[in-house]
């Protein structure tokens, strides 16, 4: 239940994929999905999305032991995936209702800003909270979301669209695993973080959004041309920097492999290593718009934990719907970061 925990997991290559309890697919066996062992199957809908949500914002806050518990006056910025089967209609409303809830003894909760795009959602509330803090509308800025697949609708859904990895008659090979995630991550400047004492290993240095209109589930051919934009709007061009590891959202489709193949190419110059990324779908499954936060997540523990491949790190996620979003870090020096 732990970023720790989670990032140690991913580094170590643990799987954690096992049978559905209940939903099948075409061919009668049991749908491969990514679980959340710690919630009960039979929590269901948007309430599960919140049970996912509030630990992670807990966590990503501070504990209530803090010195700065309740004090805190924070921004919250929240992806959710986008209308789909099996996603109820009032699913914001019940997230943001049991996240304040949660986050009453810790912080302040000023605003409220919910980002509905599916898997770019998480980046995209990074994006609106770093250009919060930047600008002085908060101090603080709390940037998550959640996503679960899991529904019996959405599984269905999934494998009518040829999504899902081993399902149907011909055991799919080319689908992801469907999976559910949170993540969280608090946002603040320098100064703020030493005035409250609060401990930073990474410094946002750029988000970027573009767009890519040849799209999956359609008849065009994708070259990466919006993830080759959104790469060139978070590095400049030519970039000024190398980015030493990059994360992503790949999850075994080939249009996602296509793009990122296309996209890397053509941005060559902007990387140390065209195969220096992570893709921890293969350990998680997809969690779609839970995506950004928890990149982010991955790449603080790898500069924490002293195994991040550089100081510069960089993440991505792609939307069916077309919208790239990405970010690049920097990793503090032990002196900044104390």
């Amino acid at each position: 239940m732990t970023a720790a925990a989670t990032a140690a997991a991913v580094r170590a290559g643990i799987a954690g994929f096992g049978e559905h309890p209940f939903v099948v697919d075409t061919a009668g066996k049991s749908m491969i999905v990514a679980l959340a062992p710690y919630l009960d199957i039979d929590v269901r809908g948007a309430a599960r999305l919140a049970e996912l949500a509030a630990p992670a914002a807990v966590e990503a806050v501070g504990p209530s032991s803090a010195p700065w518990a309740g004090e805190l006056r924070v921004s919250l910025f929240v992806g959710l995936p986008s209308a789909r089967p099996g996603r109820e209609s009032d699913v914001a409303t019940i997230v943001v209702d049991r996240l304040r809830e949660e986050l009453a003894p810790l912080c302040h909760i000023e605003k409220t800003i919910v980002i509905e795009s599916g898997h770019a959602a998480g980046t995209m509330a990074i994006e609106r909270a770093w250009q919060a803090v930047r600008s002085g509308a908060c101090e603080f800025a709390l940037a998550g979301s959640v996503d679960s697949y899991l529904e019996p609708e959405t599984l269905e859904w999934l494998e009518e669209n040829d999504q899902v990895h081993s399902a149907g008659a011909e055991n799919n090979p080319y689908g992801f695993i469907p999976g559910e995630a949170a993540g969280f991550v608090l946002l603040t400047t320098t100064a703020a973080a030493q005035t409250y004492q609060l401990s930073a290993a990474l410094e946002l240095m750029s988000v970027a959004i573009a767009r890519e209109t040849n799209l999956i589930k359609t008849d065009t051919v994708c070259t990466g041309e919006g993830l080759l934009a959104m790469f060139r709007i978070l590095a400049g061009d030519p970039p000024a920097i190398k980015v030493d590891h990059l994360y992503c959202d790949m999850n075994g489709e080939p249009y996602r492999a296509d793009e990122f193949g296309f996209a890397s190419i053509r941005a060559a110059e902007l990387f140390r290593a065209p195969d220096a990324f992570t893709a921890p779908a293969d350990c998680w499954g997809d969690v779609g718009a839970a995506s950004g936060p928890l990149l982010l997540m991955l790449a603080e523990a790898a500069t924490r934990k002293r195994y991040a491949a550089g100081p510069v790190l960089a993440a991505f996620t792609s939307s069916e719907s077309g919208e790239r979003c990405g970010f690049l870090v920097h990793v503090r020096t032990e002196a900044q970061a104390r």
